[in-house]
């Protein structure tokens, strides 16, 4: 609770500030100006811009410039392998000071309690956690979770002062057709922000999913898209992920008369990417090469976002909101030397310089039911052609491709030498045994197989290999660590990382778990694999609300009309 009369005093120069920040140049995220100003910090807020102020501590900055604590738009934490405290301890050194999460995968797993949890884990960080109700769990009636979402969870979580605003609308066919579920989740959070998702939806049927009252959308992958988007009165969120890597390419349609309506999000990032490449602060210093001018591309990644949402207490360095702030020494390539949360100093040169706070918190219960010797994973040939999924390289989106099978004793097999290799989805989560069974290409793969729980956004056990003893070893592993990730050739494991929470992440430091991650992605490339990150594009081969071609346990669904489809195309 604010204490209005002494930060006021503050404010008055009346009394001093706790720090002030001397000698700074300030980055002017309203008017995009540099300031060479003094700034008081009291009580986790900035008090005071300018001269006149004292303070128990001053700081000189030496010239140093200070912008506004940086905002991820959209970011599903579990993402990083890891709880709360260790996203925080890879991000905030990078001056990430807030992050807009949307629990969806935990939740897919675990229900409303995962996001209880989620919430929970995150209070008394030096980063400042936004949660986002997820709209979709499921996604669709087309794969099996563990967890469900309904309006009244979304009712109850908003009341209970949780959730933020509604998370991606994922089941965008439902928003424009106007379904009574999708309608009632609208309902229940409006007035506040709704997140949208909406991939290749264009023209009427655009329209109607911004009439709908969706806001925003961080799926664009061309400039045609993004611009009709923006121009249809939608902020964009340009996202930088692991696996969908489209900022270059949208940056072509961000001009100073629409930069103002951009955002800048990482939405699913491994915890290797978030250590080596960073977050936020990465997405402003690649925009900055690419042409931005510096407070343009600070402002994507502070005001802009913190207006969009509603955030007014961040996203800017300016009387009584929160003294969330980064220091760095170049403005063409910002670099956190110095940050600060509510006006504590919580990290320098790259590194946390606060204790995270330590709490035993037991997870929502989820499992990794699969039995791996009972799976049919066999498919008796019905046809000449089959349905395979083709990745593309940076991106979520996947080619819907007939190729011939390769057919040996009446079973259609994977064929290695065309890149053609088997992927399995087998339900974990209720033990109905459901098990989908399909091609995939552009994994690269001459031999093993690699598996996981963690496969957008239903999370049931993934997998994709040459042969069916290396991808039941895979499970194997898998099951045996309660959830995680494995590569294995043969019946040998070659690499494995335990994640046994909700089989989306790990208790382990963000340092162990990258190392882990690194030796996975590395053991994968020994077997041929030609991805950059085979485990985060498995991950998404059966995420059935991207087009165009996916997989689930209950087999493969053509996204683009939103149905299943046989794997054979010419089945008898």
């Amino acid at each position: 609770m604010t204490n209005w009369e002494e930060l006021l005093a503050v404010s008055r120069a009346d009394a001093p500030a706790d720090t002030l920040l001397s000698g700074g140049r300030l980055v002017n995220v309203f008017t995009g100006e540099i300031e060479s100003v003094d700034i008081a910090l009291h009580a986790g807020r900035i008090a005071g811009i300018g001269s006149g102020y004292d303070a128990v501590e001053r700081v000189d900055l030496n010239g140093a410039y200070v912008a506004p604590g940086l905002i991820d738009a959209h970011v599903h934490i579990e993402s990083s392998m890891c709880l709360p405290a260790q996203f925080a301890s890879a991000v905030v050194p990078r001056g990430v000071t807030t992050a807009v999460t949307d629990p969806h995968e935990f939740a897919n797993v675990a229900g409303p309690d995962a996001v209880r949890f989620m919430a929970a884990a995150a209070q008394g960080l030096p980063l400042n956690v936004v949660v986002m109700g997820p709209s979709c769990v499921p996604a669709t009636p087309m794969a099996t979770t563990g967890g469900a979402v309904g309006v009244e969870d979304l009712a109850a979580l908003r009341d209970e002062r949780i959730i933020h605003g509604l998370a991606e609308a994922m089941d965008y066919p439902s928003v424009i057709g106007n379904a009574a579920g999708a309608r009632a989740k609208l309902d229940a959070l409006a007035g506040r922000p709704i997140d949208g998702h909406c991939p290749g939806v264009t023209g009427p049927a655009l329209s109607a999913y911004i009439a709908a009252g969706v806001g925003s959308d961080h799926e664009a992958v061309t400039v045609e898209e993004a611009r009709e988007k923006l121009a249809r009165g939608m902020v964009l969120l340009i996202r930088e992920a692991t696996n969908a890597r489209n900022l270059d390419a949208l940056l072509g349609a961000v001009t100073p008369s629409n930069s103002r309506r951009v955002c800048f999000c990482t939405d699913d990032r491994t915890p290797v990417d978030l250590l080596e490449e960073g977050s936020i602060d990465g997405m402003v210093r690649r925009a900055i090469e690419r042409g931005v001018q510096p407070i343009e591309a600070i402002r994507m990644g502070t005001l802009n976002t913190s207006e969009w949402l509603g955030l007014n207490g961040v996203g800017a360095v300016a009387p009584g909101r929160r003294a969330d702030l980064w220091v760095f020494d170049d403005l063409d390539r910002p670099e956190a030397r110095v940050v600060y949360a509510q006006g504590r100093e919580v990290a320098v040169d790259g590194r946390l310089c606060v204790d995270l706070p330590s709490r035993a918190m037991r997870p929502p219960r989820s499992g990794c039911a699969v039995d791996a010797a009972s799976l049919e994973l066999a498919i008796p040939a019905r046809g000449t052609s089959v349905r395979v999924i083709g990745t593309v390289a940076d991106q979520l989106v996947t080619e819907h491709l007939h190729l011939p099978a390769k057919v040996e004793d009446g079973y259609a097999v994977a064929d290695p030498g065309r890149d053609v290799l088997k992927m399995v989805v087998a339900e974990r989560h209720r033990r109905t045994g459901n098990v989908g069974v399909g091609f995939v290409r552009g994994f690269g793969m001459s031999g093993g197989a690699i598996a996981g729980t963690v496969a957008h956004d239903h999370h049931n056990l993934i997998a994709v290999g040459v042969d069916d003893a290396s991808i039941r070893a895979a499970i194997d592993s898998v099951v045996e660590m309660g959830g995680g990730l494995a590569c294995v050739n043969g019946s040998k494991v070659l690499a494995s990382l335990a994640m046994p929470i909700g089989g989306l992440m790990s208790n382990r430091p963000i340092v162990e778990v990258a190392t882990s991650y690194r030796a996975l992605v590395g053991a994968a490339r020994e077997l041929g694999s030609s991805l950059a990150d085979p485990f985060m594009a498995m991950s998404f081969m059966g995420l059935e609300v991207i087009p165009k071609l996916k997989l689930t346990d209950q087999g493969l669904v053509d996204v683009e009309r939103f149905e299943r489809v046989p794997l054979f195309v010419d089945a008898a």
